[in-house]
């Protein structure tokens, strides 16, 4: 892999972004053989977690992937007090058990998982591969490909409605430019995959029942809001190329 590597970051990116969306695809009929939902997705998305990882500590990459602790004060992030209140938005309509035991052990395995994955893949691989030639150019092909991304719940089956996964994706590509800038201008991978774990993990106690569209969309516009709001302030208020600063050359 790190012949791969060095010749082209950004081949590699793609073909981890490759695999990533052919297994969690091979995963879901897997689950259904189990009879066990979210099993295989988990033992999937944990290899992947650990092959990843194994090659990044091996080559010494933490820092250039934001796998470390970033030098900007919380305060200049806001103490990510927006960031907290975008991570409780799975319980703003209550809070329920959609799964059995077993499977919220293996949803929540799973969902640690993918936060790391789709955040190292996403916004480190792709994002840092990109950046080379074109910062900005990275922060929107980077947001808006993680948002589609999630087209594969539709197409996967995932039980989603047409209209409930374009919620998803909206709300993915305005997470996405967040968590790009958090990296960018932090320098730290480390907040959006905790905030990205939170919020899947978070997902299996949503309460559904009730919802009515005219509130799904309240909710969904306050949380676009939110999500662009702190977007802006953030690029406002945070060191330009911090990330670039650390390990990028």
């Amino acid at each position: 892999m790190l012949k791969l590597h060095k010749k082209s970051e950004m081949t590699f990116s793609l073909i981890w972004i490759g695999v990533y969306c052919v297994l969690q695809s091979l995963a879901n009929p897997l689950n259904q053989v189990i009879g066990i939902n979210y099993s295989a997705s988990a033992i999937f998305c944990f290899l992947q977690v650990v092959i990843l990882l194994h090659f990044i500590m091996k080559n010494d990459l933490l820092q250039q992937y934001g796998l470390c602790k970033s030098p900007v004060p919380a305060r200049q992030f806001l103490y990510y007090l927006p960031l907290i209140v975008i991570m409780t938005s799975n319980f703003w309509n209550g809070v329920v058990v959609n799964f059995t035991l077993l499977e919220t052990i293996c949803y929540i395995i799973c969902m640690l998982c993918v936060g790391f994955m789709e955040e190292v893949i996403f916004r480190g691989l792709l994002f840092k591969a990109i950046a080379k030639d074109n910062a900005k150019m990275a922060i929107v092909i980077s947001s808006v490909t993680f948002g589609l991304g999630h087209v594969l719940n539709l197409i996967n089956g995932s039980g989603m409605g047409a209209l409930e996964n374009l919620f998803q994706i909206t709300g993915a590509v305005a997470i996405g430019f967040l968590f790009v800038i958090v990296f960018y201008r932090g320098g730290s991978l480390l907040p959006c995959i905790i905030a990205h774990a939170v919020i899947n993990i978070t997902s299996a106690f949503a309460n559904g029942m009730g919802l009515m569209i005219e509130r799904r969309m309240l909710f969904h516009m306050a949380l676009i809001a939110i999500t662009i709001v702190y977007t802006v302030v953030l690029t406002k208020t945070l060191p330009n190329h911090q990330y670039l600063d650390r390990g990028d050359n």
